[in-house]
């Protein structure tokens, strides 16, 4: 079975692609999603987490998602330091799913592919791609966040030419190609090659 790895930019429309490939019964490890249940129900995450930014980090039980957010995307080393203790964790989660599943391929859809050092234990990595004006646009209306505060968070991921660069293989979600149909051919593509492989 092929590990894949799945990323772009916020805003580039990776959870959709992420869904259409669902649809195609491939199985899907969302590692931002993973990332925050560890954050919440890991115990040694949570009592580094609440030492490293107090007991207001966390709501009773719940992840006070928007105190973090102000506090690393304004020090990058508060920001460092959370993604050195939780990427580990993510990644190890990932591979033990990845050995659960019995699909010609499978895949994890992650923002910080790249950054993460993810992409290291998968075998291909699939890139969505579009113009920053349009990703911008787009989570400006889904979350209602400053154009401020989006590009604070674009600034702490790679950049898209470097990003694009490192995929295996761009799917371009600018509203000009049917994403759809682009989904559809990647995923012969992908298993014609897990089958290729698994008769080498």
């Amino acid at each position: 079975m092929l590990r894949v790895g799945l990323t772009g930019g916020i805003g580039s429309g990776k959870t959709t692609v992420a869904h259409i490939f669902e649809s195609l019964g491939i199985p899907v490890f969302y590692a931002d999603e993973v990332a925050k249940h560890l954050m919440t129900h890991n115990p040694v995450l949570v009592a580094a987490i609440k030492e490293e930014f107090g007991h207001s980090a966390y709501l009773g039980d719940l992840l006070n998602k928007e105190h973090i957010a102000a506090v690393i995307f304004s020090d990058p080393q508060k920001l460092s330091w959370l993604n050195q203790l939780v990427h580990p964790a993510t990644i190890e989660a990932a591979n033990y799913w990845f050995e659960e599943q019995k699909s010609p391929y499978a895949i994890m859809e992650a923002a910080l592919l790249f950054e993460s050092g993810a992409d290291k234990g998968l075998d291909y990595t699939v890139g969505v791609a579009a113009p920053v004006a349009l990703r911008l646009e787009r989570v400006m209306k889904r979350d209602g966040s400053s154009p401020a505060v989006i590009k604070q968070r674009m600034d702490n991921q790679l950049d898209e030419g470097s990003r694009d660069n490192k995929c295996d293989f761009l799917l371009f979600n600018n509203n000009t190609k049917p994403l759809l149909a682009q989904v559809v051919e990647l995923d012969k593509q992908l298993r014609v090659i897990s089958t290729e492989k698994g008769q080498d």
